[in-house]
């Protein structure tokens, strides 16, 4: 190998990433999602799968919670949830768990889902229009 090839294999390894749009990025992240519905998420966290509420405080005082779900603010999200790691909720038990992070109307949740899968959490997703979706359909809240 050229120290050419090496020394453009470094700049391109050090340059960023060409700048894209949150729309861009978030279909570019939910492509890698098998997001599901209200429905699909009540059946699986009834199947087992961990129900993860990321909404802000003042969201689940306003509307209320869903029965089960665990809440974890989502600046808290990633430590909380690796199995590796030393701030982990008992709840955090492998990398083949089952998540489902629910957010207010669905957009934050694909990208906390995304940051889970690249922790080696696989199988998380997030509910489509999120605690929203999961009221109108009349899901319990407490």
């Amino acid at each position: 190998m050229s120290s050419d090839n090496i020394s453009t294999e470094a700049s391109t390894a050090d340059s960023p990433a060409a700048p894209v749009g949150i729309d861009v990025l978030l279909e570019r992240v939910r492509a890698g999602l098998d997001r599901v519905s209200a429905g699909e998420a009540a059946e699986e966290a009834a199947a087992g799968a961990l129900l993860v509420d990321i909404r802000y405080a003042a969201l689940r005082d306003r509307d209320g919670l869903i029965p089960g779900a665990v809440v974890v603010e989502r600046n808290e999200l990633e430590w909380r949830l690796d199995p590796r790691g030393s701030h982990r909720l008992p709840e955090a038990v492998g990398h083949d768990l089952r998540i489902v992070v629910v957010c207010n109307e669905g957009y934050a949740s694909s990208l906390a889902a995304a940051s889970l899968r690249q922790l080696g959490l696989h199988r998380a997703t997030d509910l489509i229009d999120g605690f929203q979706a999961w009221k109108a359909a009349g899901l319990p809240v407490v």
